[in-house]
């Protein structure tokens, strides 16, 4: 991915090195597990603390060995942040709408958010509450590691995929989805869960091939680095890699078969017309 020489934006907020206590005021451990495999598979976690008292009460505190902030990985996500700010404006404005720059925080094992703690193990998540998506950089030597998707353009389908949560936010689809599943049976609110999840993946395709044509980031193999990533994280591949077998109907963010078909919609097209997971049929 040609990055390099890109814009940074000035919407990165690094907490790394901080140390996060917490303290329970409520909700109860089982509210609190939930919420970190809630963000582990990419979902709002205000899904599930939605109706509960606060959980904890932030209690950060400053730095020991905050790593620079001209690191190059903290460079990088400030260039792909800066690019899906450059892509969402200019989309947003042919719509007749105003884009609201989300904030990146940086992190190093724990953070605490409006949505409340997580942990790094939990995976970078988007917090509707603050706009604000969260990530520990350690997560793109997981993403390396353990789910086998090397390459600097699997990273940034990471962020593009959050900041997809944040379009949704921003256009009213995500308030919609959580009030639906407020109503709905479990296996219904994960069905919707699903299609808000391929959604972002779709958005995070349409940033692509935006970026692509207007600032030329892609260089030869990054297509396949990003849709190695979608197949890794599928439902199915992590549920089989945790338990040796995968139960569909606990699916809450896609199998890897239809994240990578939904990223690729929204590559190819560059169309919000692309991205209606919501319209029926098959996923």
């Amino acid at each position: 991915m040609r990055w390099s020489d890109g814009r940074r934006s000035d919407n990165v907020e690094d907490r790394r090195g901080m140390t996060v206590g917490r303290k329970a005021v409520g909700g109860g451990i089982g509210t609190i597990i939930l919420a970190l495999v809630a963000m582990y598979f990419g979902i709002d976690p205000s899904v599930v603390l939605q109706g509960g008292a606060p959980l904890t009460a932030p209690t950060e505190t400053r730095q020991a060995g905050k790593p620079p902030a001209s690191d190059e990985l903290a460079q990088f996500v400030s260039v792909v942040l800066a690019d899906t700010e450059d892509t969402w404006h200019e989309l947003f404005r042919k719509n007749g709408k105003t884009y609201q720059e989300p904030k990146l925080v940086l992190f190093t094992g724990a953070v605490e958010s409006a949505c409340g703690y997580a942990q790094a193990a939990m995976g970078p998540f988007y917090c509707p509450l603050d706009q604000k998506v969260y990530i520990d950089l350690s997560f793109y030597r997981d993403l390396k590691e353990r789910f086998k998707a090397p390459g600097d353009f699997a990273q940034a389908y990471v962020i593009a995929h959050e900041v997809g949560h944040h379009v949704q936010s921003l256009l009213g689809i995500s308030e919609k989805v959580h009030d639906l599943q407020q109503r709905s049976g479990k296996a219904e609110a994960n069905q919707l869960s699903v299609r808000l999840e391929l959604q972002a993946d779709c958005l995070a395709g349409i940033w692509a091939h935006h970026a692509d044509r207007s600032r030329q980031v892609l260089e030869s193999g990054d297509v396949e680095e990003a849709l190695q990533a979608a197949t890794s994280i599928g439902d199915d591949r992590l549920q089989q890699q945790a338990q040796g077998y995968v139960i569909p109907e606990s699916f809450t963010h896609g199998s890897s078969e239809q994240r990578v078909r939904w990223f690729r919609s929204g590559l190819e097209s560059g169309s919000f017309g692309a991205c209606n997971t919501f319209g029926g049929g098959t996923l």
